[in-house]
């Protein structure tokens, strides 16, 4: 079925948090037994992109851009918890989206593969709940002046929520057309094995600048997952304060009603260390 692939992104508003920005740093004070935790909370700015499938019952399947119907956001939620000992650690983290949009006099939907006719409009309600919860375990395989560098295995779980209801008018012609008003959901739930690595470059040996970083790719019930992080962070004696571009991308099985996903943008705000 030919789908909308490229999907263009589209801008969400998302209140600031605080957020970890990187690893667990060595020169941290550290707890006599060895143990460090950091505690966090942020605020992710992402376009979402995509391309998603409802059945309609008569008429065939309609297929959605996601980016072109997303506009708003409804409520937000992020945080992580991390802790190591010694070269040993593990984190954990949590991204929770609620989006959705409405949209008049739009032709960006397909209909059983094809193109709306000229002669047809829609309206469209659309909204996308999105739970996805990271979490592994890492090893330091680097430490010093320079920089750190941990290496992670673990797991990502992502349940997505979507429904849609839509109304057309207009003369269809030729083509067989679903209801012309109707609803419809579905949802997936996502689990995928991870690997990667994640750390900090230091800028200036005793700098308190630093620029973390994060990768991880795996597959599952998804056929790939990835993600990849990038930013700046400034580091007080309680933590750090910093931004980050993060970008995560799903590419999920063709026969689902999700064929695939991706959040791109920035996140911002500050880790608390102990």
């Amino acid at each position: 079925m030919n789908l909308f692939r490229s999907a263009p992104k589209v801008s969400i508003a998302c209140a600031l948090g605080v957020v970890a920005l990187s690893p667990l740093d060595a020169r941290a004070a550290a707890d006599p037994s060895g143990w460090e935790f950091a505690a966090t909370i942020y605020g992710w700015l992402p376009d979402i992109g995509g391309s998603t499938e409802f059945p309609t019952g008569a008429g065939g399947d309609i297929d959605v851009d996601i980016g072109t119907i997303l506009d708003h956001l409804k409520m937000t939620f992020q945080a992580s918890f991390e802790f190591r000992k010694e070269r040993w650690g593990a984190f954990t983290d949590l991204v929770y989206l609620d989006v959705g949009d409405s949209k008049t006099n739009t032709r960006n939907l397909l209909i059983g593969g094809v193109p709306i006719p000229a002669t047809v409009t829609a309206a469209a309600d659309f909204d996308l709940k999105s739970t996805i919860v990271t979490f592994a375990a890492t090893y330091r395989v680097a430490n010093s002046d320079m920089g750190t560098f941990d290496l992670l295995a673990g797991a990502r779980l992502a349940h997505m929520k979507q429904e849609f209801s839509w109304s057309f008018t207009g003369n269809f012609g030729a083509i067989s057309p679903p209801p012309l008003t109707g609803s419809s959901g579905e949802s997936v739930d996502q689990w995928d094995g991870i690997v990667g690595g994640r750390g900090r470059i230091m800028l200036g040996a005793g700098s308190k600048w630093a620029m973390p970083y994060h990768f991880d790719i795996g597959a599952g019930d998804s056929d790939l997952t990835w993600q990849a992080e990038l930013g700046v962070t400034y580091s007080f004696g309680w933590g750090d304060i910093g931004a980050v571009w993060r970008y995560l991308d799903y590419d999920l099985d063709s026969d689902g009603p999700i064929r695939d996903l991706n959040f791109n943008g920035p996140a911002v705000g500050a880790a608390i260390r102990w």
